[in-house]
């Protein structure tokens, strides 16, 4: 979820590829169905906000998209696959499984503060998507606690439990945060949350 504006096609002829055209405007696209929600929510945002943002052609966007969910969808798997890459770098290297969830879990903060308008559609407006958006939403949050088990060490079900308790109260926590758009208290979030896993460690719910 970086903070740089997806780039621009250059005006005039150019010698990029027809794939390499469709990748800037899928990124273009995303970006803009991110931001427009941000203002107007799922329900309130149109194909024509997203292409005003975006500056491209409605005939480019039905050449990608098939609807306005098809592109909050990849917009939504495109928000993912940076937060995928950002939790990753974080959670390696040394240290114990506290130190780990400490780093992976400011990285998880830092991200969804430095990209509100993605953070708003993973958290927020996924509920307003529909069925579909759901359905991904819930596949996410069981890969995230699939992945926290990992960490943690965890291998007997209760402890496989206790993680998928965790981030899904996790996500309950930072979501009112990000729907104000209030970054400070959701950065704030980070040292109580630490310090309880830190605690369920000790007591061994999440790696036994």
């Amino acid at each position: 979820m970086s903070q740089a504006s997806p780039r621009r096609l250059p005006r005039g002829r150019h010698a990029l590829s027809r794939s390499e055209v469709e990748r800037v405007h899928r990124d273009r696209l995303c970006a803009a169905m991110a931001a427009a929600m941000t203002e107007k929510g799922y329900v309130g945002t149109s194909v024509e906000d997203v292409l005003k943002r975006a500056k491209v052609s409605r005939q480019s966007f039905y050449g990608l998209f098939s609807s306005k969910l098809d592109c909050f969808m990849a917009a939504f798997d495109k928000a993912i696959e940076v937060l995928r890459r950002r939790l990753e770098g974080a959670a390696e290297g040394g240290g114990d499984p506290a130190e780990r969830f400490e780093r992976a879990f400011t990285a998880y903060l830092e991200a969804l503060a430095s990209e509100p308008g993605y953070a708003r559609l993973f958290l927020v407006e996924v509920y307003a998507a529909g069925p579909e958006a759901v359905q991904r939403r819930s596949e996410i949050q069981h890969d995230l606690a699939a992945g926290l088990a990992e960490m943690m060490g965890a291998t007997g079900e209760p402890a496989r439990f206790a993680c998928q308790v965790v981030v899904s109260a996790v996500g309950a926590m930072v979501t009112p945060a990000v729907a104000a758009g209030d970054m400070a208290a959701l950065r704030a979030l980070g040292p109580p949350v630490v310090e309880h896993v830190r605690l369920l460690l000790r007591s061994g719910a999440l790696n036994s």
